[in-house]
Formats: structure tokens, sequence, C-alpha cells
């Protein structure tokens, strides 16, 4: 199973649907971490260092910082960009797919944009 770790303007209600579903899931919330205000790269940086794929509403820079480290050789675990509008069960479904039918290291790398249809 994937280990998470949400950014710090995901809907919480995704991070609380998602435990309600799978209360062994390993997320870990960026303000819970002591990165409040944190800019992206110093996110990013974490994230890495913890092996947690980062799911984020921040489809603009995050994303662009994400392409940005990757191109430097950087390590990233993965990103998963959630629509802000994105329906709040959906968005749920698509994380705990996600979570429970992934392998350690599937999404090094890579950003991916939900929902994946």
């Amino acid at each position: 199973m994937l280990r998470l770790a949400a950014d710090e303007n995901l809907n919480n209600g995704i991070v609380c649907g998602v435990l309600r579903r799978a209360t062994a899931l390993d997320i870990a919330r960026v303000q819970d971490a002591g990165l409040c205000g944190a800019d992206d790269p110093t996110v990013l940086d974490w994230a890495a260092a913890e092996g947690r794929v980062l799911l984020t509403h921040d489809l603009k820079t995050m994303t662009r910082d994400a392409y940005d480290r990757v191109k430097a050789g950087k390590r990233m675990a993965g990103i998963f960009g959630i629509r802000s509008d994105m329906a709040l069960a959906l968005a749920i479904e698509e994380v705990l797919v996600l979570a429970e039918c992934s392998h350690d290291g599937e999404w090094e790398g890579q950003v991916r944009y939900l929902p994946l249809r």
C-alpha cells in the first residue's frame, strides 16, 4: 500500500473519507509535519524524504515544481493532482484505489491527475 501525503490545501474531507474507509492507510498531512506555509519545493523535499506520494489541489505551481524536480534528477515519490471541483466521493474512491492497488515506487517521478478515467 502506498504512503501518502496530503498537501496543506487539500480538502480535509478527502483525507477523512479515505481514512474512514482504510484505517490502516499511512497518510500524513503537511500541516501535521510542521510545514504550514512551506513553499512547494520544501513540501516536495519532505514528501520525497518520507517516500510519500503527494495529494494536492495545486495543479499549477506544485506540479510545475514537481516536473522541475524530476528534470533536476531529484527523487519524487509521485503526485496525484486532484481538481478542487471534483466530487468528494469520487476523489476518495480514486485515492483509495490508487493507494490499495499500487506498489511502492510505482509512481516515482510521475504526476497524475485524478480522475484517471
